[in-house]
């Protein structure tokens, strides 16, 4: 899962980070407004953590902007001020929720667990698509109860390919989403393939359909059709 936190706590960002980086999320920072804008009109997230009060701008602008590039990406809204007004204009907004500093980091993972597994699989605890099954919480991955052991990056591309499912996403967008910004650093897209084949199989030995679909030239589809 990728997210996004727009903090200019330079502190409580690295905190932030790489506590998300531990439980392996991607986790990118945007120190102000600036960058935040230019981070979401390129690249899209799971879950954008947002600061109410950036040094050159409005964190409520951010949520404004990427509600409308990106409406169904999950919002949570942070302040150091317990400021009703501010949680009612993010809420209103369109933010799913409301964190005021200081807050356990513990607390903070919950609540991005919940936004996204309401906004990409209607709020269940676990994942399931045809034969397949996903616990979160666990990262366990079943397929007609047989567990299918995956390596991180596999595990990811699984739960992006199936928050996507029916949607054709081209190797730019797998990497992007796989390895955040380090992705524009990258010659070539051929190593999807690689993660591609490896999870098909993993899946597959376990009697899995083959649901990873290859569309020449553009990139991969999960579908069941």
């Amino acid at each position: 899962m990728k997210l996004l936190l727009i903090e200019d706590e330079k502190a409580l960002a690295v905190s932030i980070v790489t506590y998300f980086q531990r439980e392996n999320f991607i986790c990118e920072w945007a120190p102000d407004y600036e960058t935040a804008v230019e981070k979401i009109s390129i690249y899209r997230y799971d879950c954008v953590l947002v600061d109410i009060m950036l040094p050159d701008g409005s964190g409520l602008d951010v949520i404004r902007a990427l509600k409308r590039k990106y409406p169904d990406t999950g919002i949570i809204t942070i302040s150091a001020k317990n400021s009703l007004d501010d949680k009612i204009v993010g809420l209103n907004l369109g933010a799913d929720d409301y964190l005021t500093k200081p807050f356990h980091l513990s607390e903070l993972n919950a609540r991005v667990q919940a936004v996204i597994r309401r906004r990409s699989f209607q709020g269940n605890q676990n994942i399931v698509f045809g034969e397949i099954k996903i616990d979160p919480a666990q990262h366990l991955v079943q397929v007609s109860g047989h567990e299918v052991v995956l390596t991180r990056k596999e595990y990811d591309l699984l739960i992006y390919l199936i928050s996507n499912k029916n949607r054709v996403l081209t190797k730019e967008s797998i990497a992007e989403h796989l390895w955040g910004d380090d992705a524009d650093l990258m010659d070539n897209f051929d190593f999807i393939y690689t993660h591609i084949k490896n999870l098909r199989k993993k899946l597959m030995d376990k009697g899995c359909p083959d649901y990873l679909k290859s569309m020449y030239g553009v990139g991969y589809k999960f579908s069941e059709k």
